[in-house]
């Protein structure tokens, strides 16, 4: 075989692309072993001219080639210059510190080709060049790493992620994860669309031995939310080179891409010589193939535009007082989740974590508007550079109608205690305001100030009518101090002059969220909101999961709906640049047993300030040692349809 190709060659190079169906089997014609390749280096990037007709497979007579990523420790981003810790940083090469910087690296360099045609086309007109984010939403990720670490003796310990894999957590325990279709506020989650296992992309191969960057097609093997396991063509069903790699990340591209950007794909080392012709091998593999939409990075970078700004203002929940709320500015933001900081604190640390369609953020002016327990600011001005956020970027309630039968002051009925989310309460309707809100009390644990009521939108899935614990075999967590056990509402209802809010009044709609018991993802502790961690689903009731965080006691469960904002597909924190609690190692485990108390006392505080008793500490000092046990489920309801979810009791 000759080692060169004539000019001619290289010139007809396009007439032969457009007769090729998928575009990318250029250097498949005659492949050489001694020529070098003409592609560009890794550190580069840079846009390259067209590779010669004949790309050579170059002998795998050199060093692996890897990643210059350094050590476990530090890291530098090639894109802002950016120092920070390395397992925070994005990606597997880890060599950015967010998906922006790695999409700016990649489409300011070569001009958005990765918005190229599928069969090899160049880039339209409209090509849009990637815009990276602001450098302190970066920062951000830095600092709240550095805050984890020194809350640990404080609060849940925040374990180091080093040496934690979604892959291999997945893999040794032949584990299930929720869809990113599950999560529709999530990036991508509304356009993921066929995704599956058994799509082609065309990823780095890193079983060579030349020191530039070659590609090679891969295929989805198991999906895992964002991550995928995907394996090299030509390994057939030999598993031993296969490797998680995020689907929205900036290394996986649609087949074609190779052919639009110029770029070699070389069989991995391992099966070089396993094929004479590898056109044809490609060609009778991917015939009929699914890959990835051509846009695909362009959608997962819209995606990933959060239209709240840093210097916005906001009225929040007080963490101190759950009845009031106050202003907070909008420190960070990362992957739609806003560290608000709040206004007139001294220490910047006071800080409040939500998800931007958090129900607990609203715009300037809300609490007036509704009636709303209000902490006035004695700023008279607003501070140079902040502004308000505008009413249209917040989560929208559905309206409702309150002018016939309505939820009135004193009646009864179930909540979450937002104090205690592993629990479901026994309330008392304390204050009906505008536009549907309303504020709620758990009974005989409320402050005589009225300082611990919270406020849910009468639409909320966190309040339930009476019995809905019993018929859907949940505990119900009784007034504190009422010592007529079991806990009967008819009896309850009876001895406090009490009505029970009609059913009618309740959400009953069950969405199709696709959550199964056992589905892995990334969950927000909401005790302490700045912690994303392993979580997995345990229950489900309807529209209600119940979330249980791996490594820990089933203490820490909460209650969440299915689609609150502050659930997340695996691979999520790895995407955004955001920190990932991994599940707590043997050590806490094992401390956990003997000091559950104290630890779920100091978890709780983190959160909003002050802490009821828990449901355990509760039933020990109500039975003083007796044995009882509250009214367990015998089997979980996953069924997403609402028959028998509301039950009208008759006495």
């Amino acid at each position: 075989m000759e080692n060169t190709k004539d000019l001619t060659e290289h010139t007809s190079r396009a007439e032969r692309k457009r007769r090729d169906s998928f575009g990318m089997f250029d250097g498949y014609d005659s492949c050489s072993e001694d020529t070098s390749s003409s592609s560009s280096s890794d550190e580069s990037e840079e846009e390259v001219a067209p590779l010669p007709s004949s790309l050579p497979i170059i002998k795998n007579n050199g060093q692996v080639y890897t990643y210059p990523d350094g050590k476990s420790g530090m890291a530098t981003c090639e894109m802002c210059g950016m120092v920070g810790v390395r397992d925070a940083f994005y990606s597997k090469t880890k060599r950015f510190c967010s998906v922006s910087c790695s999409r700016s690296y990649s489409s300011n360099s070569k001009k958005a080709s990765i918005l190229a045609r599928l069969q090899g086309k160049p880039p339209t007109k409209k090509a849009k060049v990637l815009q990276k984010q602001p450098l302190v939403a970066k920062l951000a990720a830095y600092a709240q790493y550095q805050a984890t670490l020194q809350n640990q003796a404080k609060t849940k310990a925040a374990v180091p992620v080093e040496g934690f894999s979604w892959g291999n957590y997945i893999n040794s325990n032949s584990f299930t994860a929720a869809p990113v279709t599950c999560f529709k506020h999530a990036p991508m989650g509304t356009c993921w669309g066929d995704i599956s296992e058994g799509v082609r992309v065309e990823v780095p191969n890193t079983d060579c031995s030349l020191p530039t960057k070659v590609f090679w097609i891969a295929g989805i093997v198991k999906l895992a939310g964002y991550n995928a396991l995907l394996r090299y063509e030509g390994f057939e069903n030999d598993s031993s080179l296969d490797f998680w790699c995020n689907v929205c990340g900036s290394d996986i591209h649609p087949v074609g891409w190779c052919a639009t950007s110029g770029k070699p794909l070389v069989p991995p080392r391992t099966i070089q010589h396993k094929y004479t012709n590898w056109k044809a091998f490609l060609v009778k593999r991917l015939t009929g193939a699914k890959t990835l939409p051509p846009d695909f990075s362009q959608k997962v970078s819209e995606s990933m535009q959060y239209p709240f700004k840093t210097s916005m203002r906001v009225e929040v929940v007080d963490k101190t007082h759950l009845c009031r709320t106050r202003v907070a500015v909008v420190e960070s933001v990362i992957g739609g989740r806003l560290r608000l900081v709040y206004e007139e604190s001294e220490d910047k640390n006071d800080d409040f974590w939500c998800h931007m369609y958090s129900p607990l953020i609203h715009h300037i002016g809300w609490s007036r508007s509704i009636g709303h327990r209000f902490k006035r600011s004695d700023i008279t001005k607003k501070q140079d550079g902040h502004f308000d956020a505008p009413p249209h970027l917040f989560m929208k309630v559905k309206e409702v109608d309150a002018a016939g039968e309505w939820f009135k002051e004193g009646m009864k009925l179930e909540a979450i205690d937002p104090l205690n989310l592993s629990a479901i309460c026994v309330a008392t309707i304390r204050k009906v305001l505008a536009d549907g809100y309303l504020m709620i009390g758990i009974d005989g644990s409320e402050a005589a100030d009225g300082s611990d009521w919270f406020c849910y939108h009468a639409t909320s899935p966190s309040i339930f009518p009476v019995g809905f614990c019993e018929i859907n075999m949940i505990e119900l967590t009784p007034p504190r101090g009422y010592a007529k056990l079991p806990f009967k509402w008819f009896d309850y209802l009876r001895e406090t002059d009490s009505i029970a809010a009609p059913v009618k009044l309740f959400n009953k709609e069950v969405p199709n969220h696709g959550f199964h018991v056992g589905m892995k993802l990334e969950a927000v502790d909401l005790m302490e909101p700045r912690l994303v961690c392993v979580a997995t689903v345990t229950r489900i009731i309807h529209r209600l999961l119940r979330i249980h965080f791996d490594g820990w006691e089933d203490e820490y469960d909460q209650w969440v709906d299915c689609e609150s904002p502050d659930l997340y597909p695996v691979g999520w924190c790895q995407l955004t640049g955001y920190q990932l609690q991994p599940p707590a190692p043997q050590s806490s485990r094992d401390s956990q047993s003997s000091s559950s108390k104290q630890k779920k006392k100091a978890k709780s505080q983190q959160y909003k300030g002050h802490k009821k008793m828990t449901s355990l500490q509760l039933k020990e000092e109500l039975l003083d040692g007796e044995e009882y046990s509250f009214l367990q489920g015998a089997s979980d309801q996953e069924s997403n349809g609402s028959a028998s979810y509301y039950i009208k009791q008759e006495p």
